[in-house]
């Protein structure tokens, strides 16, 4: 094992792990969709008791971060194109404009859960069940990608990690991003807020607990199998988040594709420091440590 938490494998071992593919990420990312495009269209059918649709709807929706990270780290396809396309679309409907995310989230792996190098420890965590309730709300991660939105078509709120030669690039992106949204609502504004707006709002906070349990309370230290944290949790939950509940196994080895964490576990599972059986019993673990 090295500081970063990899195991010893062969050469020939890594290198099957690291084998991206265009069908094995299209074909999950088309049942992803396909469910989302079934919801959608019942909600905008109105059938009976569509308003209980919302709730599926939101999480399918705001898990579309899922693909987007995997896109990002250009493992969900082989195909940069094909990352490139599906982390713009996933991003604008998340109002997570990629190009900006990918900086943001290459620091966050350089530096991950170091105090005052990670970005992501920007992002204040609760200590108490008020602001435990406030963080799953998504009220203060909404607040602030729509202050990063404005800011970024200004060059401003960008972020150190963010190379001088790219930041120009992250405030085009953000205007694209603003321009498309004034179309899109302009042109089918009631629709957008029945099967988008609304359903992101009431998604959210299942992604806050998801991202919660990432890190909390991992010690602050470079082994990346010691400072974040894989959470053992059912099929479907598996399929739905990209298989990120292998978390560790990820931040292990970030140029693994998704598809196969799987197998990359039962090479990492003997060393993994911290692991939860199940995110309801962590989030009731969290709860019941605030004072």
């Amino acid at each position: 094992m090295t500081t970063l938490g990899r195991p010893n494998l062969s050469r020939d071992q890594w290198s099957a792990l690291l084998v991206t593919s265009n069908w094995r990420g299209a074909v999950h990312l088309a049942g992803h969709l396909g469910l989302l495009a079934i919801t959608s269209t019942l909600i905008l059918a109105k059938v009976p008791l569509w308003p209980v649709l919302l709730l599926p709807q939101g999480i399918l929706l705001i898990f579309l971060f899922a693909p987007l990270h995997e896109s990002v780290h250009r493992t969900a396809f082989r195909s940069k194109w094909c990352n490139d396309a599906v982390a713009f679309f996933c991003g604008w409907l998340l109002l997570l404009p990629p190009i900006w995310f990918r900086y943001f989230h290459i620091a966050h792996h350089r530096f991950t859960n170091l105090a005052d190098k990670d970005p992501e420890l920007a992002i204040e965590k609760p200590d108490s069940r008020i602001e435990y309730i406030v963080y799953l709300s998504g009220i203060p991660i909404w607040a602030s990608r729509f202050q990063d939105l404005l800011g970024h078509t200004h060059g401003r709120n960008i972020g150190e990690f963010v190379p001088r030669k790219a930041q120009n690039h992250v405030a085009m992106e953000a205007r694209w991003f603003l321009a498309l949204y004034v179309i899109a609502f302009a042109l089918a504004g009631e629709q957008l807020l029945l099967i988008w707006v609304y359903p992101a709002l009431i998604g959210q906070p299942f992604l806050r607990a998801f991202l919660l349990a990432e890190h909390w309370q991992c010690p602050q230290i470079p082994d990346m199998l010691a400072n974040t944290r894989t959470t053992f949790t059912t099929a479907a939950m598996r399929k739905l988040t990209w298989n990120m509940c292998y978390h560790a196994e990820h931040h292990a080895q970030k140029a693994i594709p998704f598809h196969k964490l799987p197998e990359f576990h039962r090479h990492t599972a003997p060393h993994l420091k911290v692991t939860q059986g199940g995110y309801f019993n962590l989030h009731r673990a969290i709860w019941r440590g605030f004072p």
